[in-house]
């Protein structure tokens, strides 16, 4: 199976899923179905942000973890039709029915949201916990969604503090892990812990926005502070997709596949080429296997 479980991770990142994109990070239902059909054609499984930040990956043997993060938790990733179920045309929706048709493919992902996730109103507490409740994960993206640089240490913290306390209050659980609004890096011990807006945080995991794999959790030298995520897009020169987004970065790891994470089928151990011994981080040397 040459498993490699100190191999590169695609995060990817996803915004609005629309028929008819507004902004350039907007993709289409088709487009989404298309490269989630990819993934679950190419072995990989869905594992949520918090799951790939600890390490809890337990995967197939030969499989290969995918984050899929979407951020602002907007209403075309999660929704009802009018007869309560989860509408096909949003992203859940789509997710659910690729994991359908593609046994294995475990259906989860990470919502890095703001306030009033996906413009629910007094239902969001009842997708919350929907959600929460068959593996999907809800995290933290700042209440307001503003430009941390600038602000002053307490205005950072309440931003953070009281989007966490709406998770709590929503049923969303403690999130464990943070994106920064628009990717840019700032003010990064500020935002890493703290307490204000009625709820405490110490993330474990912190996101930015993309445009590389991020490196297996196990490696030396992983820092869970700053993990790069991949923007979901064609293979174009525009914003330099054709060599940083998503299909240039998912044809580079299927034409080598050695760089890329691949599971030993066994969460017990990490197993990976005798070649990339030093490599690993020193608080797994007990339990790494290579061959």
């Amino acid at each position: 199976m040459q498993a490699n479980e100190l191999g590169e991770v695609p995060v990817l990142m996803y915004h609005r899923i629309l028929v008819k994109p507004i902004s350039d990070l907007d993709r289409t239902p088709a487009q989404l179905t298309a490269e989630l059909e990819r993934l679950a054609r190419e072995g990989y499984v869905p594992v949520t942000a918090a799951e790939y930040v600890a390490g809890r990956m337990d995967l197939p043997a030969g499989a290969h973890p995918v984050v899929l993060t979407f951020d602002d938790g907007s209403a075309s990733q999660f929704g009802y039709d009018p007869h309560g179920n989860v509408r096909p045309d949003t992203a859940v929706g789509i997710l659910l029915d690729v994991a359908r048709r593609h046994p294995g493919f475990r259906p989860v992902a990470t919502f890095f949201v703001n306030a009033d996730p996906f413009a629910l109103g007094t239902r969001g507490g009842d997708a919350v916990r929907w959600l929460v409740g068959r593996g999907f994960e809800i995290a933290n993206h700042t209440t307001h969604h503003l430009d941390l640089a600038g602000m002053s240490k307490s205005r950072v913290q309440r931003e953070i503090g009281t989007d966490q306390r709406m998770v709590l209050d929503l049923g969303g659980g403690e999130a464990s892990t943070f994106a920064f609004p628009f990717g840019a890096l700032s003010h990064l011990a500020w935002a890493r812990r703290g307490s204000a807006g009625g709820a405490t945080w110490n993330f474990g995991g912190m996101f930015l926005a993309g445009w590389k794999p991020a490196d297996s959790p196990f490696l030396r030298g992983f820092d869970p502070q700053l993990i790069p995520r991949i923007r979901s897009d064609g293979k174009t020169k525009k914003y330099g997709c054709n060599q940083f987004c998503s299909k240039a970065w998912l044809d580079w790891l299927d034409k080598n596949p050695g760089k890329r994470y691949t599971s030993d089928g066994d969460p017990r151990v990490i197993s990976f080429p005798v070649a990339k011994a030093g490599f690993l981080g020193k608080n797994f040397q007990a339990i790494g296997r290579t061959y």
